[in-house]
């Protein structure tokens, strides 16, 4: 595979084009950013680690028939994914009460949330990521019913899988956001997944291992991440 030109840089991660027009390199930087890129810092083995953690993830998702744009481990750092046609909506759901959440709701961080709560939101960083609904969705052109209704339903589906894997291994799964693309008329996860995106605390302690500590200032940012690959199994060797 030849890599070609870069196509995107976010905050942590860079995408690049290849010589297949259905694929690109997903490159996991060892940047770590907050409150919308205001503060940066350079995290060694962070990359490497949400990489194969990313891929351990997006695997079993794949292998419970979720669709995924995950294709390959490339390099420690690198992945080989399918070029989705983005949609610029984040999906988030919450199993218990955290961040935003209870800033805006005043309820209490750790309340256990029954049913989930399912949250739209706008892929903006100069507008701060805005709560959004689905009649802004379809009013602006964002993406269709069909598209909305496959995003409810696989984010739903993904919290299924994960929070029993993550039980498994002796955690929560908090909340966590999830970002899709349409590939050949498909709905298919893209982004990541990874503790970047997602909230995880350990089940019996309730310790923050997740980028709650960068941005709480808590340090100990990868070892957190690498505490919970090694539960799950995650070989990052």
């Amino acid at each position: 595979m030849e890599k070609r030109d870069e196509l995107y840089a976010g905050k942590a991660k860079s995408v690049y084009l290849t010589d297949n027009p259905d694929e690109l390199i997903l490159f996991f930087r060892d940047d770590t950013s907050a409150f919308d890129g205001e503060r940066i810092e350079q995290l060694a083995r962070k990359g490497e680690v949400n990489n194969k953690f990313n891929a351990f993830i997006m695997e079993k998702l794949a292998a419970a028939g979720i669709p995924t744009h995950f294709k390959s481990l490339l390099s420690p750092q690198e992945s080989i994914v399918k070029k989705l046609d983005m949609l610029p909506v984040e999906c988030v759901v919450r199993n218990i009460a955290a961040g935003s959440l209870c800033k805006r709701l005043g309820v209490q961080e750790g309340l256990d949330i029954e049913p989930p709560t399912f949250e739209f939101f706008l892929k903006n960083d100069e507008l701060h990521d805005p709560m959004i609904n689905e009649y802004h969705i379809r009013a602006f052109g964002w993406g269709t019913d069909k598209q909305i209704e496959a995003m409810q339903s696989l984010t739903f589906s993904v919290n299924q899988v994960l929070k029993a894997l993550f039980a498994e291994a002796g955690l929560l799964l908090v909340d966590y956001k999830l970002e899709f693309g349409d590939f050949h008329g498909e709905m298919v996860l893209g982004d990541e997944f990874t503790p970047d995106g997602c909230r995880l605390w350990d089940a019996e302690t309730r310790k923050k291992l997740d980028k709650d500590r960068f941005r709480q200032g808590l340090g100990g940012v990868v070892e957190a991440y690498e505490e919970v690959a090694h539960r799950l199994g995650v070989d990052l060797s």
